[in-house]
């Protein structure tokens, strides 16, 4: 049985579009490469044909994927988001204790996660460590190199 997805309603939208696009266009694509490739003659010494042949079996397979995540998917709402505790879905403004920089990190399931942009995954260790806390609050966060950084809880939006 998968576990939960959890989603936003924007990341539920995006992986809803990706399978359509998949299962539509990509789809057919894969399979005009290979009928073409099916008109080159003998398939058993056809590279073109065996790379169409897999990367039809890489598309099904992330469809697959797609529509498994989008069976288990929970879709956060934001009516019932606070601000008083630091959720899936906060938008959560924290100043670490050591240097005194400002950052501002939104909390999403694993799905929709990229660090790239302070999108962080409520399974993450920042994100776990201020999961459930309230404005105000000093958490510790332990990371991969180096001694624990503790982060302080300035303000908490709702982000959806």
């Amino acid at each position: 049985m998968p576990r939960d997805v959890i989603l936003t309603p924007e990341g539920l939208q995006k992986l809803q579009d990706e399978l359509e696009t998949l299962t539509t266009d990509r789809r057919r694509e894969v399979a005009e490469r290979i009928k073409e490739a099916r008109e080159f003659g003998d398939i058993t010494e056809n590279s073109e044909y065996d790379d169409a042949k897999n990367e039809q079996a890489m598309l099904e397979t992330r469809i697959a994927q797609l529509e498994d995540r989008l069976r288990a998917a929970q879709v956060i709402d934001a009516s019932h988001i606070s601000t008083d505790v630091v959720q899936i879905g906060s938008i959560v403004h924290v100043k670490d204790e050591k240097t005194g920089k400002s950052s501002k990190y939104t909390i999403v399931g694993s799905a929709e996660a990229n660090p790239a942009v302070n999108r962080l995954s409520n399974e993450s260790p920042v994100g776990h460590a201020l999961m459930g806390n309230k404005r105000g609050a000093i958490v510790s966060v332990r990371v991969p190199r180096g001694p624990a950084r503790k982060l302080k809880i300035t303000k908490i939006d709702v982000g959806l």
